[in-house]
Formats: structure tokens, sequence, C-alpha cells
């Protein structure tokens, strides 16, 4: 008589189990932490920096000022934490359905963040206080690199909810696959805000629900590996 077993769940995922699977949890738990501590540490500053408005200024200018590297080290550490998750992703979603891209992605968006800390923003809109307010006629090398992280690390995750969408997708697990989009569509609405006054507002909230997902999908793949 053949006894019925459940497979395990890297198996149900089309990927093979990880070699290294206690390696491979420490390296999706950097994913697991970093999102909620970003945020965090970027709400704490918000409250309590002087002249920081959260509808008018972007979180990127909290690099700057006395107290700037807070934010700067915010990046920096929220970056390799996801770079590491990114790794840990490849082992257990590789050769499976999105263990390809979806792990580049993320890795990506990891990337993205790192550079947004080492290269600041230039001072705008009337902060830290004492700086012009408006935005500068040309932006300096390091502003001009700044611009380039939000744009790369957003980009990526926005495709990243996709690319993991269609895995769940395919795997039959509608909920996860609609939260994956779901996420996905939120990091598009700020574009529709551009010219609003509470962008920056909108902008932050979406920032805030990718940080959560980065993070969720990390102790999701953590699910996936042999107990």
């Amino acid at each position: 008589m053949t006894q019925n077993v459940e497979a395990p769940p890297a198996a149900q995922s089309g990927a093979p189990a990880a070699k290294d699977p206690k390696g491979t949890r420490a390296l999706l738990a950097c994913g697991v932490v970093a999102g909620p501590l970003f945020i965090v540490v970027g709400v704490l500053q918000m409250l309590t920096r002087d002249g920081f408005d959260p509808s008018r200024h972007p979180l990127s200018l909290l690099s700057l000022g006395d107290l700037g590297w807070i934010q700067i080290t915010n990046f920096v550490v929220a970056g390799l934490l996801f770079l590491a998750a990114a790794i840990g992703m490849r082992r257990v979603m590789y050769p499976g359905r999105g263990g390809t891209w979806g792990p580049r992605l993320i890795g990506v968006y990891g990337a993205g963040l790192v550079m947004g800390g080492v290269f600041v923003a230039d001072a705008a809109l009337g902060f830290p206080p004492g700086s012009p307010e408006g935005t500068p006629d040309q932006l300096s090398w390091h502003g001009t690199l700044h611009a380039i992280a939000p744009a790369l690390a957003s980009l990526s995750l926005v495709v990243a909810c996709f690319v993991f969408a269609r895995r769940f997708a395919v795997l039959g697990q509608r909920r996860w696959a609609a939260y994956c989009a779901a996420t996905g569509v939120a990091g598009l609405v700020p574009d529709a805000f551009l010219n609003h006054d509470w962008f920056y507002v909108v902008l932050g909230v979406a920032a805030a629900l990718g940080l959560v997902w980065a993070s969720v999908m990390a102790a999701r793949l953590l699910t996936e590996l042999p107990q």
C-alpha cells in the first residue's frame, strides 16, 4: 500500500531545496528585518528633525544636516540587507518560476537604496533649515546620482511585484498573487500625483508599502525552506 506524502514547500514551488538551509534562512531574515527597520528609523526622524515636513519634503532630505548620517546609514543598511535577501531568494526560487528575475530585481532594489545613501541629495525646499526655498537650478554630481536612485529602486520593485505575482498565480496561490499585483500597482500611483500638493505623502506611503512587501516576500520564502 502506497502512503501519500505531501511534497515539501520547495518542491511545490518548482525549485529545489536550498543546499544550505541555515545560511539561506539567515539571508532571508535580513530581508525580513530590512523593511520595518527602514520605516521605523525614517518615521522617527520625520517626527524629530526640526523643519522637516513630510507633506513637502522627500525622505531623502533627511540625509542632510548634522544628523544626516542617520538616514544615510538607514539607506545603506537597508539596501545591504535586501541585497543579502536577494541571494537567499535565489537559493530558494532558482530554477523555479520567477527564480531568475525575482531575486535579481530585489537585488537591484537593494542597490538603489545603497546608492541613495552613498550619493546624498542637494538641499532644497528649505531643508535643512536655512536652505533656500525651491529646488536647485542645477544639481550637483552627487545630487544627480541620488536622483537616479529612487527611480531605479522603485522601478525594479514594481517589476519584482509582478514577477512574484506571476509566480504565485502559476502555483495557484491566488491571494499571494493578488497581494503582489496590488503592491505593484500601488508603486505606480505616485506618478498620478506628480504635480499634486500631497505628492510626497503619496510617494512615502507607496514606498512604505513596497518596503513591507519586500520583507513579507522574504518571510514567505522562509516557509519554503525545510525545517
